[in-house]
């Protein structure tokens, strides 16, 4: 992804991170951001890529053609307004393995979990991964709340109803309520 001036969204962030250390923001005086918040904003992702898309001037057009792609536009659209928002941050270890969150809020106890249906195969096994990763993430003290943000262009899960209602059933471990939601876009 990459636009006609040959900046990359990588460089974007970058750019960004400097502004905000340049003019430190005083995150006291943002207003703080709830799951709710975060779903709504992430419900409104396609709009966003749409309107770049097909907009009058010739700018830049997202090429979403892999996980890396959709977690770059997702922490560019968010990054401005949850201060907070920490991308690519590995969880600890639990029985030998760890897996690397794509987004942790921290003040709003929020993982993103970003999910980019590959092929026929992973559509029909994101499932299995997704529930591997509520493993993995239940332990994690900063997690109350896991959203899986699963873009799917070529429609390629099976049943999406019913994987989301696999993923938003009800989850109690050692007494503490973890939280699943899922958005699956287009």
């Amino acid at each position: 992804m990459m636009e006609e001036s040959g900046r990359t969204p990588e460089t974007i962030c970058s750019d960004l991170a400097e502004l905000a250390s340049k003019y430190r923001i005083d995150q006291s005086q943002m207003p703080s951001v709830g799951v709710a918040e975060v779903i709504s904003a992430l419900d409104r992702f396609q709009d966003c890529v749409r309107y770049l898309n097909t907009r009058r001037s010739k700018g830049a057009v997202l090429n979403l053609g892999s996980e890396a792609d959709v977690q770059d536009t997702l922490y560019v659209m968010l990054r401005p307004w949850i201060p907070d928002i920490v991308s690519e941050n590995p969880t600890d270890k639990v029985a030998n393995r760890y897996s690397i969150k794509d987004f942790l809020i921290p003040s709003a106890g929020v993982v993103i979990e970003v999910k980019f249906i590959r092929d026929k195969q992973h559509g029909k096994s994101i499932s299995a991964e997704i529930h591997d990763d509520i493993e993995v993430y239940r332990h994690h003290p900063r997690c109350k709340h896991i959203v899986f943000f699963i873009y799917d262009v070529d429609g390629l899960i099976p049943d999406p109803l019913q994987l989301s209602q696999q993923i938003e059933e009800e989850r109690v471990y050692g007494g503490c309520r973890l939280y699943c939601h899922s958005i699956i876009k287009p």
